[in-house]
This record gives C-alpha cells, structure tokens and sequence, in this order.
C-alpha cells in the first residue's frame, strides 16, 4: 500500500494572503530603522519587545564577528576556506529565532548563524574548514545537519525529514536553506515536487543574495523567485531579507502553517552577499562598487540599530554588550582554531566506507608512497629526524 493511500492527505485552500508580497518584499523596518504597519507580517511580532530586539542585535553581531574572524583567519593560514555571510545576517538569524529546538535544520554552507543558534561548538564548526575533519558536529544532538556543499541537494534531506515527521506524528518541521542558485538546480524542483504531493512540514528558505557564485540573479529569472513554488502549490512569501523582523514574522508564519498541517512553504528572503562568494573569490570582477554601496545602506545590523536607537533603548549599553559577546565568541573560535592539530594523514581515509574497498586500500596505498615522497625528499621531514 502507497503512503498516499496509507495516510490519506487533506490538502488545505489556498490562503491568498500567503501570496502576498510576491512583487515588492514585505518589511517592517525601513532601512532607516523607522517602523511601518504590515497587515501580514504584524500579528506575528507581538511578542518582540525592547529585550528581544536587543538579543536579535547581539545574535545578528556575533554571526558577524565570527564571519570576520573566521574570514582573517584564512588570511592567517590558519583556515583553508570560508564562505563569508556577511550581509545575510537577518536572513539566517531571523528564520532561525522562529524555531524550536527539535525542529531539523538542513543548510547549505553558508548558514554559520544557524550553527551559533543551536550551539555548535566554534572549533567544531571550524575544523572542516581547517580540513582536519570530515563533518563538522553531531547532527542529531543540534538538529542541524553539517554544511552541504553540494548546491540544493538539502532541500531533498529536508523533506524526507519532514515526510518522516509526519509519518511518524511529530508536529516538528524541517526547514531547508539554500541561495537564489539553488533553485535552478534539479534537486530543489524534486524536493518541491514530493514536499507538495505529500504536503510535508518542510519551509525552504531562499536567501537570495543576488549571485550564484558570479552570476547575477537575473540570469537565472526574469522573475521573482518566489513565483517557482507556487507552480509546484506551495504557497510562498517574499521579505525583504535584510530586516530581521519581516523574516521572523514570516518564517513564524510558514512554521505554523506546517505544524498544524497546512504543509510546505517557500520564502525568499531578498538580501545582498557583501563579500566574496568564498574567501578565494574576487567579487570585483563582476560586480560594481556602487552596487555594494547601495545594499551597504540597507545593512541589516544597522537598520536594527537605528530602530533601537528610535525606541528609546539604552543604546550605547546594547552595543557594549554585543562587543562584549562578540570579543569573547572571537576568542574562543581562535583559539580553538589555532590549537588544532593536523592529523595523521591516513584518517582521511577513515570512516569512508563500512568495510574498506580493495581500491580504497589501494589508494591509501598510493598516498601513504607519496607521504614517503616528501618526507624523504631534502628539505623534507625526514631531514630533521
């Protein structure tokens, strides 16, 4: 027997006002930090007061502190890669405020803010990074799979994820982050395909950042992105990704509808990469500095700030208080980081397979002859033995 004739599925009405916002983003802070009224999005932030706002600043200052910190790092020699999020901060930490702890978040390699929220240990998180270890953390004691480098293909994890809860008669969700490039990969159309016949619990978060790698977003569409799902009947809501408000009220929104049944949603948060796709990439080949200037206006931790600031908070104490967080969070990942010690190079070769293959055994082989190589070259290890 199929799981749809199994667990027979009660597909709900569209909700028009789901598909809201699919032209102009929808916010709640302009990039002056001045509040607006937004019919949708309000009634989700009732509960966001002085004391929430101000842990949503230090949270949006820690993701960038560790970027930075992990970014000159690599400058250091002491990482060999580092996707930077700068910029993309709201997008990550808004979305991941509206979650619960047993909900499973699947992200691609860039969503260092969503490690920081379920409370990933910094030298855990950064020893893919310095290439000594295969996987970052144990996936099952955060509820957060380790970075997936290959574009999309979580969005299918997600929602087996999220068919498996259902199944299984949890009201947790799955949630599935990726870029604006993602979406043109096959594995995001055939996650949308099963997330909407099944109706799963699963929310796809798109931060379009505006390039994949170096293509522009308008390459790939002509058309918001947002406007893809709902050809697969998954309603979809379209924010303006650099105000941590609208993405929280909006990502609040798609939980709710998943927990009660209502299943998959898709929103695209509309932000800016202020760096390089990767710490080896040269994003002035094919972008303008005017360009960056512009989204600079929009950044997301300063339009949080003058919002605070026009509320009347203690601003200067709030801002003490983050550098404080931040000093000791960029403390403890160097130091985490510079005490790793690169292991003996046949662990590479570790936890591959079950039971090792014949020609897994010939390539360990084969570089264990090229270690010797070295070694025993002049200038090598073996000089000074």
């Amino acid at each position: 027997m199929s799981l749809i004739e199994n667990r027979p599925l009660t597909v709900p009405a569209p909700n028009p006002a789901l598909a809201a916002g699919l032209d102009e983003p929808l916010s709640v802070l302009h990039p002056d930090g001045s509040r607006h009224a937004n019919e949708l999005l309000d009634p989700h932030l009732g509960d966001v007061d002085e004391h929430a706002l101000t842990d949503l600043y230090v949270d949006l200052s820690i993701l960038r502190r560790i970027d930075a910190e992990a970014f000159a790092l690599t400058r250091q020699g002491e990482l060999l890669l580092w996707p930077p999020a700068q910029g993309q901060e709201a997008a990550q930490i808004g979305s991941g405020r509206a979650l619960r702890d047993t909900d499973f978040v699947f992200g691609s390699y860039r969503e260092h803010g969503l490690a920081y929220l379920r409370g990933v240990d910094q030298g855990e998180a950064m020893r893919v990074w310095k290439g000594v270890q295969q996987s970052g953390w144990d996936p099952m004691e955060h509820h957060l799979a380790t970075p997936q480098i290959i574009i999309g293909a979580q969005s299918l994890h997600a929602t087996g994820y999220a068919m498996g809860a259902r199944m299984d008669g949890s009201d947790d969700v799955a949630v599935a982050y990726f870029g604006d490039g993602a979406t043109s990969e096959g594995d995001v159309n055939e996650a949308m395909v099963f997330a909407s016949a099944f109706q799963a619990p699963v929310i796809f978060v798109c931060q379009n950042n505006q390039y994949a790698i170096s293509e522009p977003v308008a390459v790939q569409s002509g058309f918001p992105l947002a406007l893809r799902p709902t050809g697969f009947g998954i309603p979809a809501l379209r924010v303006d990704g650099n105000d941590v408000l609208a993405v929280l009220a909006a990502t609040r929104i798609a939980v709710e509808r998943a927990r009660s049944g209502g299943g998959p949603t898709f929103i695209e948060a509309m932000t800016y990469r202020m760096g390089p796709h990767t710490s080896t990439d040269d994003p002035k080949r094919y972008r303008s500095e005017d360009e960056v200037a512009s989204w600079r206006e929009k950044d997301p931790i300063v339009r949080l700030e003058r919002h605070l600031e026009q509320t009347g908070a203690p601003i200067a104490r709030i801002r003490e208080e983050a550098k404080i967080r931040c000093d000791a969070v960029a403390k403890e990942l160097r130091a985490a980081v510079t005490a790793v010690s690169v292991p003996d190079h046949r662990t590479l070769f570790s936890n591959v397979y079950t039971t090792p293959t014949k020609r897994l055994e010939r390539q360990l082989a084969e570089h264990d002859a090229f270690v010797a190589s070295i070694e025993a070259a002049p200038g090598g290890h073996g000089d000074h033995a």
